[in-house]
């Protein structure tokens, strides 16, 4: 059973940078849109970057655009999200998913972002703090 662990967050002045890391075990990834999502204090949770499996594709929610990259290492069964010029308003938890295989297939393979349930694996999240 595939199990997701995040890993990287912590506490960073504005304008700093952090490389999350979405470490995953009991199954690879090599074939899963693979998503990165962050949820505020009394926020719903929201999709931040995701990267479809065959690296062709990565989107990026506006307000990080520019700022955050998303990518893969398939050798080593995990997906990183550098995140550069930070914000105030990037604090949050910072959780990674994995697509489920029904919506990668009805979606033609591309990863979609908008939909928080079209994921059905969850690591248990990483707290980013952005704070001079």
């Amino acid at each position: 059973q595939l199990q997701l662990v995040e890993s990287g967050g912590g506490l960073v002045q504005p304008g700093g940078s952090l490389r999350l890391s979405c470490a995953a075990s009991g199954s690879t990834l090599n074939y899963d849109n693979i998503g990165w999502f962050r949820q505020a204090p009394g926020k719903e949770r929201e999709g931040v970057a995701c990267i479809s499996k065959s690296e062709s594709g990565t989107y990026y929610a506006d307000s990080v655009k520019g700022r955050f990259t998303i990518s893969r290492d398939n050798a080593k069964n995990t997906v990183y999200l550098q995140m550069n010029s930070l914000k105030a308003e990037d604090t949050g938890v910072y959780y990674c998913a994995r697509q489920s295989a029904w919506s990668q297939s009805a979606w033609s393979g591309l990863c979609v972002l908008s939909r928080v349930n079209f994921y059905d694996s969850w690591g248990q999240g990483t707290q980013v703090t952005v704070s001079s």
